[in-house]
């Protein structure tokens, strides 16, 4: 891959919508005045970053079991199957563990993109076991599908599927989550991100019954919608010390007030993902309110730096490619340098890292030797290496005039 560079890729055309909102300021207009006012201010930012963004969230299950299905030792896939929720209403999903070889318990990487090739990679799994590193993988479409309008076309062409069809268009235009999760909180407002999301906690909730792992260091990891997820997750559950988000599109990291159109590695011109193409295809995924918000984004009351503050003072290890114009690398950058100013106020200005690779959508053995990287940077001290901070354009003017207040 090509090495990172300013001039990597050209940006055409960037529109900013609006400043950033000033995530300082509280609901009544005053503003954070010491690091004591972050606890009270992030629940405020929570009714809009997670509320308005997501739904409400499903609650804690009222039980959770943990059945062993195969055992296999150090290197291959243990599974097991995890029961939770409802008693009344009982969620069913599988979870799997490639163990590290080592004496010790060792840190827990968790993601849901089972259903992604990643989770079927031998080099991707040992990568993370080879640096002592545990992996857990589940499908998070166990708990809610994810299925977009192309699907439903497919199902159409054949006749004994088209009812199947309809039952589920009706659901997606509706913007209804469907699945597991759903049926067992059908009060609960949450889209099928916020279903994924719940995943990554009865994971960890389950490694906790089975005492195998460092709890103190998990990582939640996961590619595009599945990086959506884990941001959510990230933001939910503080037993996650490093929340890695690789390429998560519009509707988390990449900011929504930012457009760009720019010049790939390969000279293809493409434009960023707007708030708009996540409803056309996937109405299901986010929280009903967003929709209101299409075509008037700058009037949204948080953008995605709000999300990526909620980690704090936890480490945010934001990961993007050059090339993924979609993913909107600008974007991405501006709402991070942007939660860098809460970072900043509590102290922890060094637990923000991102970095950027060469490359198209996708996250490869490279990003997974980068999170590898700051895990063993976070628990034995060792040094991060030269890929981080790097950008593949010229920096642009910040998209905010604030800064810490103290």
């Amino acid at each position: 891959m090509a090495e990172v560079h300013e001039d990597l890729i050209q940006i055409k055309k960037y529109e900013l919508l609006g400043e950033l909102p000033d995530p300082f300021v509280f609901d009544d207009g005053t503003r954070m005045t010491s690091a004591e006012d972050w606890s009270r201010r992030r629940a405020e930012i929570y009714k809009t970053a997670i509320e308005l963004q997501y739904g409400t969230m499903p609650p804690e299950p009222e039980f959770l079991t943990v059945e062993p299905m195969y055992l296999g030792g150090a290197g291959v896939p243990n599974s097991y199957r995890i029961t939770t929720g409802r008693k009344e209403c009982p969620i069913n999903f599988n979870m799997y563990i490639f163990k590290a070889d080592t004496k010790e318990p060792a840190p827990a990487v968790i993601s849901g993109d089972m259903c992604f090739k990643y989770g079927f990679d031998r080099e991707y799994v040992n990568t993370f076991l080879d640096n002592g590193i545990n992996l857990v993988l589940f499908n998070r479409t166990e708990l809610a599908p994810d299925i977009a309008g192309y699907n439903i076309a497919k199902l159409r062409k054949n006749s004994g599927e088209a009812k199947l069809a309809r039952e589920i268009l009706d659901g997606l235009e509706s913007g209804s989550c469907l699945g597991q999760v759903k049926r067992a909180y059908p009060d609960y407002t949450f889209g099928a991100v916020g279903a994924w999301a719940w995943g990554y906690s009865r994971c960890v909730d389950a490694l906790e019954l089975l005492g195998n792992v460092d709890m103190g260091m998990i990582a939640f990891t996961g590619h595009s919608r599945g990086a959506k997820t884990a941001a959510l997750a990230g933001a939910l559950d503080e037993r996650a010390a490093i929340v890695n988000p690789n390429a998560t599109c519009s509707g988390a990291y990449s900011g929504y007030r930012i457009n760009i159109e720019a010049k790939t590695e390969s000279g293809e011109i493409k434009e960023s993902e707007p708030l708009s193409n996540i409803f056309y295809h996937f109405p299901a995924w986010l929280g009903a309110g967003m929709r209101e918000y299409i075509g008037r984004e700058d009037e949204l009351p948080f953008d995605s730096h709000y999300l990526k503050a909620m980690v704090a003072p936890r480490v945010l290890f934001v990961s993007e490619a050059a090339s993924d114009i979609m993913a909107n690398p600008v974007g991405s950058y501006q709402t991070t340098e942007a939660a860098g100013e809460i970072f900043r106020a509590l102290g922890c200005e060094d637990k923000l890292i991102w970095y950027f690779r060469s490359g198209i959508h996708s996250q490869t053995v490279e990003d997974v030797e980068q999170l590898v990287n700051v895990i063993r940077h976070v628990k034995y001290g060792e040094a991060l290496n030269d890929k981080f901070f790097k950008l593949p354009f010229k920096a642009p003017e910040p998209a905010y005039r604030w800064k810490c207040p103290y």
